[in-house]
């Protein structure tokens, strides 16, 4: 079997899977937000927090909730990297410096997962496990909370009420990703990732010296990881390491599993909306936007040239020969495309416009399918947007869902898209302008700018994965990479909330002969039409700086 042959089937075989569990997993979502009973082990949580889940929010309680939270996750996991030195299995690692603990934990609360240290080398297993394993539950619960919120904006009016957050959060955790990364976990360690917690071992004599490896709570850990598309990898490799993911089976079920939340809240937000063809019209642009990309990476990084890249049958710099160039695109689309930021090869590695499609991907907002909720709620701004350019064609006051867009909505929608380019931009302006960050750049020319524009691009779209040759380890880009995490992922939440309460105070207009259909085929091409003309008009003069000039200098 040819290696493009063995991609494509291997991609087959994924569709199938999300498909099958399409309809099961998103209808249960939705059955889990609409519920009003309170299980046992939430009723114990919402005593310790002091939370009454009955009491209904408007936008801007839902959103001192999500800080409020956030907030403390940050300090908490701060502290405990600071005081990693007199803790318990520590493995004998010394605290966490300063910058590089806000950088740590601004990442993991913000479902980003960037990490700039050696995991395996640094973080003992108290962090590992009671630090960063839970910031990957609770930061995704955090997200899919805001989607629904958006979601019932769309279903509710005449009122302002959004719900719970207290009650959203915890239900995202107990009810779905507790109970699926717990699934996830014994099928990676039936199939060979470890689970222990075992200190540090001596695997062996290489040239001349010895190699260690530490064990460590990694299955369970990379279950949430992909589950929760949170990224942060237990050893510095991530799912390249045979620790994490020894086999192409563990590799191709490690990419269901960041797909396949993202993908089923699409069917949650149609049964909750009482359409699920508009769940599907969502779905059909999402899956239509990831498999044209999965397209275009393969052609790149299969059409090789040159007897040493036939003969390896593709570009195999930075690739594991366990996976190949069709898993490895596979999954490099996958992570980038959503918020989740783990690697089985290294982009800087891929070809030049390979590693442009891993960074455009990141730019359309991960939202094909995008993360545990970000990815939902940032397609519908976006589809609020289709509609208001629709509106301005035809002259015809935009509606969707029932709803109005009005200048209050476009006014919010259009602040939420323009937040994370300006940071994107703006830090990577400042990195290559001033003479110290430049320092951190192992290439020059178009490819160190792409190593700049990738770490910034990563930070502020909370997806995490590197670009690899760039010392990120620095006071700079501990901190200014830290801020552009925290801005990239809060101030768009702001944005939703607000937009979800407005739709939410509204009276649904009845549907005339003139009114859009945003289930129809036709929306679902002016989406994607929309998404990438406001992307590229956005980044394409610094993309041409970087990966296409290094693409067509190739």
């Amino acid at each position: 079997m040819g290696p493009v042959l063995a991609g494509v089937l291997q991609m087959l075989a994924l569709i199938g899977a999300l498909a099958l569990a399409y309809i099961p997993l998103g209808t249960y979502m939705a059955r889990a937000y609409s519920s009003d009973k309170h299980w046992r082990i939430e009723k114990w949580v919402y005593r310790c927090v002091g939370a009454n889940p009955d009491t209904q929010m408007r936008w801007p309680a839902y959103l001192r909730g999500v800080l409020a939270f956030s907030a403390v996750s940050v300090l908490f996991l701060y502290l405990l990297q600071r005081l990693q030195g007199v803790l318990p299995l520590s493995l004998g690692f010394k605290a966490i410096d300063p910058d590089q603990a806000f950088n740590t934990a601004a990442s993991f609360v913000t479902n980003t997962n960037w990490q700039s240290y050696y995991g395996e080398q640094a973080m003992g297993h108290v962090v590992q496990t009671a630090g960063l394993a839970v910031q990957n539950f609770v930061s995704a619960a955090v997200g899919m909370a805001v989607a629904v919120a958006l979601v019932r904006g769309f279903a509710r009016s005449r009122t302002g009420e959004l719900g719970n957050f207290w009650s959203d959060m915890v239900r995202g955790v107990t009810r779905v990703l507790l109970p699926g990364a717990f699934l996830a976990a014994l099928v990676l360690v039936a199939c060979g990732v470890i689970q222990n917690f075992s200190g540090i071992h001596e695997v062996g004599q290489f040239m001349g010296g010895s190699q260690q490896w530490n064990g460590g709570a990694v299955a369970s850990q990379e279950a949430i990881k992909e589950l929760g598309t949170n990224g942060g990898g237990y050893f510095n490799a991530n799912s390249a390491h045979p620790f994490e993911n020894p086999t192409p089976f563990t590799n191709l079920f490690e990419i269901f599993l960041l797909l396949v939340i993202p993908f089923s809240l699409t069917r949650t937000f149609g049964v909750m909306v009482g359409s699920v063809r508009q769940g599907y019209a969502i779905l059909a642009t999402m899956a239509g936007l990831w498999i044209g990309f999965v397209g275009l990476m393969m052609w790149t990084e299969f059409a090789h040239h040159g007897p040493a890249l036939q003969l390896a049958g593709g570009a195999m710099e930075g690739k594991e020969v366990r996976f190949g160039v069709g898993s490895s695109s596979i999954f490099a689309v996958s992570t980038t495309l959503t918020s989740t930021g783990a690697v089985d090869s290294f982009h800087s590695s891929f070809t030049g416009l390979g590693g442009g499609i891993t960074m455009l991907g990141m730019m359309l907002g991960e939202i094909a399918p995008g993360g545990t909720g970000s990815g939902l709620y940032g397609m519908l701004v976006m589809a609020i947007i289709a509609v208001f350019i629709a509106g301005l064609m035809v002259g015809r006051t935009p509606e969707y869902l029932g709803r109005k867009i009005g200048t209050r909505e476009i006014k919010l929608a259009a602040c939420y898209i323009l937040v994370t380019p300006a940071l994107v931009l703006v830090f990577t302006a400042g990195a290559m302008a001033l003479p110290t960050p430049a320092h951190s750049m192992t290439n020059s020319g178009a490819h160190g700018f792409s190593e700049i524009l990738y770490a910034y691009t990563s930070a502020a779209n909370n997806n995490g994965s590197a670009f690899a040759g760039l010392n990120a380890d620095t006071h700079w880009f501990n901190t200014t990479m830290g801020l552009a995490m925290v801005l990239g992922r809060f101030l768009p939440m702001v944005f939703v909330l607000a937009l979800a309460g407005s739709l939410a105070e509204q009276q649904p207009v009845p549907v005339t002969a003139g009114t859009l259909r945003t289930e129809k085929p036709l929306f679902t091409g002016l989406l994607v039409g929309a998404i990438l003309i406001i992307t590229g008009l956005t980044y394409f003069p610094a993309l041409a700086l970087g990966p296409l000039a290094e693409g067509l200098a190739s």
